[in-house]
């Protein structure tokens, strides 16, 4: 390695890269490419970097296979700072296997972070937990240690398991003061921050009020009989009813719970269900089928009576019902709530990430577009969707499977 990459290596390593830049800015050999690239990541400039690392991958020579493989991993963390979660993740595994095999320990540590973070991004938590668990956290340097902290922090946040949560984060912030990077200490702050701002709201027959992830996690360990709206379930205890695809039920179910103790009026169920303000006699034999069906779904927590107007959730062992609502509702909170990280997003990711088809995030954008809560940038296969952040709460709910059902 002559002395200018040398050089431009160890002012990326402080996260440098306008250094960087200034001794490798006018080579055009591999090594010089790939430098150039990731200081151009570091600087945001992410499509650029993207074609350098490219070009410099494609630049070594077949003897030259760990330099190649160090391209792919850089080209892969610019990939996941772009959304692109497409493609496959072979690739990735390979590089990592063959920096692994040729001692490049750090580096194969990094790929799989990077395979981790993937899999978090797209809502597979319990992969993305063992690909966790394969690492060796005691032999990280202090840069990939935070990192990891981080994953395992989000891991344990979206399961609502806060003092794991907490101590990783600390370990996190620890690792991010050795590894003496601004920014990364600046998403772990920012991680912590989100411990401490509203993250659902509580609506029950004392009104609404916002709670934290810390008062979340304890209220669905209270054996209170919850309504949730964040994952679409009616939970009681252990007993967890999933109503993610029965939207009907679910929203008799709501109904039912935010007026608990009280009854809900049979015209009022219609409209909440059957979004009809004109209800006539079939929605009427609709609503008593329903019901019915959500009666048996629930009947393990509670029992659903008629009452001489409408009907009364009667829970069998709750003292008391709860709605466990969103910071903000809608069907499309889910994909604000992806947005709002500050990245730019391309359909096919929220696609993969929300479990959905892309023609149908594609008219949610739409929509949200006209009201003028996103907007795109680029146009065609380069177009992009960015959202303002949503200030004030954690969106961590809102995350595809933000925690688990049973």
């Amino acid at each position: 390695m002559d002395s200018l990459i040398a050089a431009a290596a160890r002012a990326l390593a402080t996260g440098d890269a306008i250094g960087a830049l200034k001794w490798v800015a006018l080579r055009d050999d591999p090594p010089a490419l790939a430098l150039r690239g990731i200081a151009m990541a570091q600087l945001g400039e992410l499509p650029r970097a993207r074609e350098l690392l490219r070009n410099a991958a494609r630049g070594f020579g077949a003897h030259e296979e760990l330099a190649r493989a160090r391209c792919i991993v850089a080209e892969a963390e610019v990939a996941l700072a772009m959304r692109d979660l497409g493609g496959s993740a072979r690739p990735l595994a390979a590089a990592a296997t063959t920096l692994e095999a040729r001692a490049d320990h750090a580096n194969s540590l990094q790929a799989h972070l990077i395979g981790a973070r993937r899999l978090l991004l797209l809502g597979r938590l319990d992969e993305a937990a063992t690909a966790l668990a394969h690492l060796d956290g005691r032999s990280l340097p202090p840069s990939l240690a935070a990192v990891a902290g981080l994953i395992t922090a989000e891991l344990a946040l979206r399961s609502l398991r806060i003092d794991p949560a907490q101590a990783a984060l600390a370990r996190a912030h620890e690792a991010a003061q050795r590894a003496r990077v601004p920014a990364l200490l600046a998403e772990v702050v920012e991680a912590w921050a989100a411990l401490d701002r509203p993250a659902a709201r509580r609506i029950d027959a004392h009104g609404e009020h916002p709670i934290r992830l810390a008062e979340v996690a304890a209220l669905l360990a209270s054996g209170a009989l919850v309504v949730d709206a964040c994952r679409r379930a009616v939970r009681a205890g252990a007993e967890t009813v999933p109503l993610l695809r029965r939207p009907v039920l679910f929203a008799l179910a709501r109904a039912l719970a935010e007026v608990w103790p009280g009854d809900v009026d049979r015209e009022t169920l219609i409209a909440r269900a059957f979004r009809t303000r004109r209800p006539d006699e079939t929605h009427r034999a609709r609503l008593r089928v329903e019901i019915g069906r959500l009666r048996t779904l629930v009947a393990a927590a509670t029992r659903i009576e008629a009452t001489s107007r409408g009907f009364v959730l009667e829970p069998h062992n709750a003292d008391t019902v709860v709605v466990l609502a969103p910071p903000i509702d809608g069907d499309q909170a889910s994909l604000v709530a992806l947005l709002a990280d500050g990245a730019a997003w391309s359909t096919s990711a929220l696609a993969l990430a929300l479990g959905a088809s892309q023609r149908t995030v594609q008219r949610a954008l739409v929509e949200l577009e006209q009201a003028g809560r996103v907007r795109s940038i680029g146009r065609a296969r380069a177009q992009r969707w960015l959202a303002p952040p949503l200030a004030g709460f954690t969106t961590i709910l809102l995350l595809p499977t933000a925690f688990p059902l049973a």
